[in-house]
This record gives C-alpha cells, sequence and structure tokens, in this order.
C-alpha cells in the first residue's frame, strides 16, 4: 500500500502554502494526498480562507477547511487522488499518530509579521520531535507561493543515515543537487602543546569533519549530483547561512525509544525557527 503525504491544514495562508508542497510531494512520488483538520475547537486559524469560499455562510467551520484546502491541491495537482478527514482532538497528537501511516508530514510554518512570522509554533514544534517519519515545514517563500518543480538545491545537514537517504531520494525525484555539509569547529580550550594538535589544531578537526562526511555518503549512487563541504563554524549558522540559497534544508533528529520529551537537537531546533527555506526533519533511529 502506498503511504500518503499528510499536510496539517487550520486554514491559515502558511497551511495553504504547505498544501501547494504536499500536493507536488504526492506527485513526484506518485502517493495520495491526504488532509487532516484537527482541533478540539470547531474554529478555523487564519484570515484567507473567507475569501477562498465560493458560498460564504457565516462563520467557516472545520469542513470548510478542508473542502478549501482540497481545491487548492486538485487546482496544483488535478490528478492527484486526494482525501480530507477532520479529527476532533489536539493537532499535535493527530498528526503524530497521522505519520505512523504516512510518507510525510506537511506542515506551514505559522506566523503573521515581524518576529512572529519567523518562529514556528508548538504543534510544529511537537510533530517534528515525535513524529515517525520526514516531517516538511514550509518556511520562506511569504510570497504565497511554493517551488518544489525540477532542478533546484537541496542543503543536507550530514549526521545520521535516514537524512542522507531522504536527501538523495529527493534529490533523485527533483532532478535537484545536494549539497551535503559538514560543519566543524576547533574549540578554543584545546592547546597546541597537546601532540595531536601541535602546529595545526584546526586542520584535524576539518580532517575529522571530511572523514565523517565521506563515510556518511559512501553508498550515495554516483548518478546523484553531490557536492561535499565542510564549513568551519557553529552547525545551526552554517546551515542556515546555507539555507538562503536553498530549495529546501535536510537535517536529522535522534529518535531515543526511551525518551518522552522533545526530541529535537539545537541545530535542527534552530533551523526549524529560522530557516530561509522549508525544513525537512527526518527521524533517526538509535
Amino acid at each position: 500500500m502506498d503511504l500518503p503525504v499528510v499536510a496539517g491544514v487550520d486554514g491559515s495562508e502558511s497551511s495553504l502554502r504547505a498544501v501547494d508542497w504536499a500536493a507536488d510531494e504526492a506527485d513526484l512520488r506518485g502517493v495520495p494526498l491526504r488532509l487532516v483538520y484537527a482541533s478540539l475547537w470547531e474554529r478555523y486559524e487564519g484570515e484567507s480562507l473567507t475569501d477562498a469560499l465560493t458560498e460564504p455562510s457565516g462563520r467557516p467551520t472545520a469542513e470548510d477547511v478542508v473542502a478549501v484546502a482540497a481545491r487548492r491541491a486538485h487546482s496544483r495537482r488535478p490528478d492527484l487522488k486526494v482525501t480530507t478527514d477532520v479529527l476532533p482532538e489536539e493537532p499535535e497528537y493527530a498528526l503524530v499518530r497521522e505519520s505512523r501511516e504516512a510518507t510525510a508530514v506537511v506542515l506551514g510554518c505559522r506566523g503573521r509579521s515581524g518576529l512572529v512570522e519567523m518562529l514556528l509554533g508548538s504543534v510544529g514544534l511537537a510533530v517534528a520531535a515525535h513524529a515517525h517519519c520526514p516531517v516538511i515545514v514550509v518556511r520562506g517563500g511569504h510570497d504565497n507561493q511554493v517551488r518544489t518543480g525540477s532542478g533546484g538545491r537541496i542543503v543536507l545537514g550530514v549526521g545520521g543515515r535516514a537524512a542522507v537517504d531522504f536527501a538523495v531520494r529527493e534529490a533523485g525525484l527533483r532532478g535537484a543537487e545536494v549539497d551535503a555539509v559538514r560543519a566543524w569547529r576547533c574549540p578554543a580550550r584545546e592547546s597546541t602543546d597537546h601532540p595531536l594538535l601541535t602546529g595545526e589544531p584546526a586542520r584535524l578537526h576539518e580532517q575529522q569533519a571530511s572523514d565523517t562526511l565521506e563515510e556518511a555518503l559512501r553508498d550515495v549512487p554516483k548518478e546523484v549530483s553531490m557536492h561535499r563541504q565542510t564549513v568551519e563554524g557553529p552547525a545551526r549558522q552554517v546551515l542556515l547561512a546555507a539555507s538562503r540559497h536553498a530549495d529546501l534544508l535536510v537535517v536529522g533528529a535522534r529518535r531515543d525509544a526511551g525518551h518522552f520529551g522533545l526530541q529535537l537537537g539545537r541545530v535542527a531546533h534552530g533551523v526549524l525557527h529560522h530557516a530561509a527555506c522549508p525544513v525537512a526533519v527526518v527521524p533517526e533511529r538509535t
């Protein structure tokens, strides 16, 4: 059975941009699109929904939310199979459960203006931290457009294997190039008196980063256009800088079966809040 791409919708403009991305993603993968509205309250969260209703009748309902989202998906990908559901529960719990039977979960980046527009809401953070499949948060593109067609550039923050596999598959689907990045730093506390660091302490750390990069990418098919980079600096800042010229940023997030708190590292947490492009968080099992 082909697992669907699931998009969480809430009536906001950012969630409708996520529907665009999810429709493209489902079409590229040849799987259905499932649109889910989850809330304990009969309400919607955005200002754009009313304009999209063909027959405004007072206050939009949850069914209106998913109906508008479905029309948007069909207008973008007419041949795509689309299903909808309204779930009377907290969205973070509903979407994490949906992720058990999904190819990916796609979410918008909530926010309306200024600094708030940059930050991801608590639902997005919770889903990215606990989902059982990759979660794509559609950041950037505040011109109401998403660009997920052929070509483009994917930035991969090299860590675990699952993130590498996801980035490689996305590149294959889109005909995109991949910039595989491994950040490195030379801790200030290290002294050149150390026998392994005499003369060139920084070079040792750079070489370790290069070795890690090569090991992580050794099984990547040769037909994938893969550019390797080792960059000095904090990983979060390195990836945020790279996101300014990317169509998608891919990072891994470790999952510890015995841990029940938020399972997002500092790097994934930072790029989800501040990246200039959509971010894919891929679960890495420990």
